[in-house]
């Protein structure tokens, strides 16, 4: 492997894993640094998607106690046969559209100017969000003066899970963000902030995980044997760095809001669209 190609796949899997968790859209950053990196083509496409693998093992390690438990506890726990129904149940409504809009959405909507569009109505979303939850609970408490609805994901219902499940959809726009999408949508059904960011990481294993193996098994064609050792550097690489996200976001979520990256959101875009405008930089999709 050309260490051009190792570097730059090690640079864009650090990109998925620092940006995959936060509400900032990883695969917007993917296009765009890609597009700054001059990795683009079709083998790369199914290389940004396959690396997301990386990012999910590093909740499966992270999380690794919590997932076993509820894997032996399926046969006699009800808690874990809850919580693995309230997951799959999330997981549908995404994989459905994935399957039925996926080409639609890649040919159409995998481009830097509607992605910069994206992480822009982004921002002023999780800006109304954030406004409206302070004026429910108050600025004393990130959590809130009063209780959430829903302060764990022990305590979700099937209906909770399902209208995570839809909002998950959006994340099918490229800049909208996967996490970004379900993380501030379970706020305003009534989840705690740490909650929603949990059930965000867990919901994040089947949705990329299978998003992962689908398109490299549907993209197959298009894979060399020559290419694994890309695919390898990328996904070792989103994992050291999703895991070390993961840490930081938990401690961060405890004291902080999401304003810092709606701004950013916005700012970020703005910068895209002015120098796509202008020519400056010549974004390529």
């Amino acid at each position: 492997m050309d260490w051009t190609v190792a570097l730059k796949a090690a640079l864009m899997g650090i990109v998925e894993g620092l940006t995959e968790f936060l509400p900032i859209s990883s695969t917007g950053h993917l296009i765009l640094a890609g597009s700054l990196l001059d990795f683009t083509g079709e083998t790369v496409k199914v290389f940004e998607i396959a690396i997301q693998m990386g990012a999910m093992l590093a909740v499966i390690w992270e999380y690794r106690q919590r997932l076993a438990a509820t894997v032996t506890g399926l046969a006699t726990e009800p808690s874990a046969r809850r919580f693995a129904l309230n997951v799959l149940v999330a997981f549908i409504p995404a994989a459905v559209l994935g399957l039925l809009l996926g080409k639609v959405v890649e040919e159409h909507l995998f481009h830097p100017v509607p992605v910069a569009l994206a992480f822009i109505v982004g921002g002023l979303v999780i800006l109304w969000v954030e406004r409206r939850h302070r004026g429910q609970f108050g600025e004393r408490d990130l959590e809130g003066t009063r209780r959430a609805r829903v302060e764990s994901v022990d305590q979700m219902s099937g209906l909770d899970a399902l209208k995570v499940g839809l909002v998950q959809c959006l994340a099918l726009i490229p800049g909208t963000s996967r996490s970004g999408a379900t993380i501030i949508g379970s706020m305003l059904f009534g989840f705690s902030r740490k909650c929603a960011t949990e059930f965000s990481f867990f919901l994040g294993i089947p949705t990329l995980m299978g998003a992962g193996a689908y398109s490299v098994w549907k993209q197959r064609d298009l894979l060399q044997w020559s290419d694994l050792p890309m695919f390898a550097v990328g996904t070792v690489f989103a994992f050291f760095s999703a895991w070390l996200c993961i840490r930081w976001l938990i401690r961060y979520v405890s004291t902080h809001d999401f304003t810092v990256f709606a701004w950013y959101r916005i700012a970020f875009g703005l910068v895209v669209l002015l120098t796509a405008y202008t020519g400056w930089v010549e974004w390529k999709a």
